[in-house]
C-alpha cells in the first residue's frame, strides 16, 4: 500500500506544477505580471520537487516524463506568452494581429520540451535555453514600472519574443544548476552565476530576473559549454 502511494508522489507534484501554471495563465490574461511571477515560481518549485522525489523514491515512469513536459508547457511556455500578449494588447498602435505574435513563445517552448525528451546530450547541462529560464525572463521584464525603455514600442517586445523563441531551440550549450558536490573547482560557473544573481536581485528586485536571465545566457556563451 505504501509503495502504491509513494509511486504517485512525483506525478502529484507535477500536477501541482500544472495547476500553478493554470493560475499563472489566469493572472497573465489580466496583465498581472506580479502574480504571474508568483505562480511561475510556485510551478518551478513543484517542478524541482517532482524530479527530486522521483530520484529519491525511484519512482520514474514514462507517464511522469510526459506529464512533466505538459505541465512545463503550461507554466513556463503558455503563461509568459499570454503575459506578453496581454502587454502588447495595451499598445494602441499595435494592430489586431501583433499581440498574437507573442504565442511564438508557447510554440517554441513546446518544440524545446519535445526535443529535450529525446535528446540524450542534456543529462547534466542544457542545449538551448530551458523553458523555466524563458518564463522568468518575461515575468521579470514585464513587471509594472520596470524596464520602461523596452515598452516604448511593441516591436521591441515582439523582436525579443522571437529571439527567445530561437534561444529555446538553439544549439547553444547552457549550464544547469544541478550540483553533484559543493567543490568550487567543479561548480565555479554555477557559484559565479549565483553570487552575481543574488546581488542583481538585491538591487533590482523582481524586475532583476530579466537581467539575471541575460547574465545566465551571457555566462553560458562565454564559457562555451565548459561547465
Amino acid at each position: 500500500m505504501a509503495n502504491c502511494i509513494t509511486k504517485h508522489i512525483p506525478n502529484t507534484l507535477t500536477c501541482c506544477n500544472l495547476l500553478s501554471g493554470c493560475m499563472a495563465v489566469t493572472a497573465a490574461f489580466h496583465c498581472d505580471a506580479w502574480h504571474t511571477l508568483l505562480w511561475v515560481v510556485c510551478g518551478a518549485l513543484f517542478d524541482f520537487c517532482d524530479g527530486f522525489s522521483a530520484r529519491l523514491l525511484g519512482a520514474y515512469s514514462p507517464l511522469g516524463k510526459e506529464l512533466d513536459s505538459l505541465a512545463d508547457l503550461i507554466t513556463f511556455g503558455l503563461s509568459p506568452a499570454v503575459l506578453c500578449r496581454s502587454v502588447l494588447m495595451m499598445y494602441p498602435g499595435a494592430g489586431s494581429f501583433v499581440p498574437y505574435l507573442a504565442f511564438v513563445l508557447a510554440a517554441f517552448a513546446a518544440l524545446r520540451l519535445a526535443k529535450f525528451n529525446i535528446d540524450e546530450r542534456q543529462t547534466s547541462s542544457f542545449i538551448g535555453l530551458a523553458v523555466p529560464a524563458n518564463a522568468l525572463f518575461w515575468c521579470g521584464l514585464l513587471q509594472e514600472g520596470s524596464w520602461t525603455f523596452i515598452k516604448t514600442s511593441p516591436w521591441i517586445i515582439v523582436a525579443l519574443a522571437f529571439v527567445f523563441a530561437y534561444l529555446m531551440v538553439s544549439e547553444i550549450p547552457m549550464f544547469s544548476l544541478k550540483f553533484k558536490n559543493l567543490k568550487w573547482a567543479d561548480n565555479k560557473v554555477r557559484f559565479i552565476f549565483l553570487i552575481a544573481s543574488i546581488a542583481i536581485l538585491a538591487v533590482l528586485g523582481p524586475k532583476g530576473l530579466a537581467a539575471v536571465m541575460l547574465w545566465y545566457i551571457l555566462l553560458s556563451v562565454l564559457t562555451k559549454g565548459q561547465f
